[in-house]
């Protein structure tokens, strides 16, 4: 089972992996496309999207006191890489 911000390295595939769904401990992160079809295969990835969705929601919910917004994270430092070409 997907557990919002437990953690940095969950990622929930939909469909295969036409949306993902990737875990942090600051932030959920939605990547991709998913076609919602009329047929048993949409309502399957419906249900899935729906499951994580009200995951995130009820993680936010029980925490007792939200920042107003989470503070950005700074990129990673530069750093010098090898070039292969040379």
């Amino acid at each position: 089972m997907f557990k919002p911000y437990s953690n940095d390295d969950d990622v929930l595939n939909i469909q295969g992996d036409a949306l993902t769904v990737s875990n942090g401990t600051t932030r959920v992160v939605l990547n991709g496309t998913l076609e919602l079809t009329r047929d048993q295969r949409g309502l399957k990835a419906a249900l899935a999207l729906k499951e994580a969705i009200d995951a995130v929601v009820a993680a936010l919910q029980a925490q007792a006191s939200l920042p107003a917004q989470v503070k950005d994270e700074p990129d990673a430092k530069p750093g010098i890489v090898q070039n292969p070409f040379q």
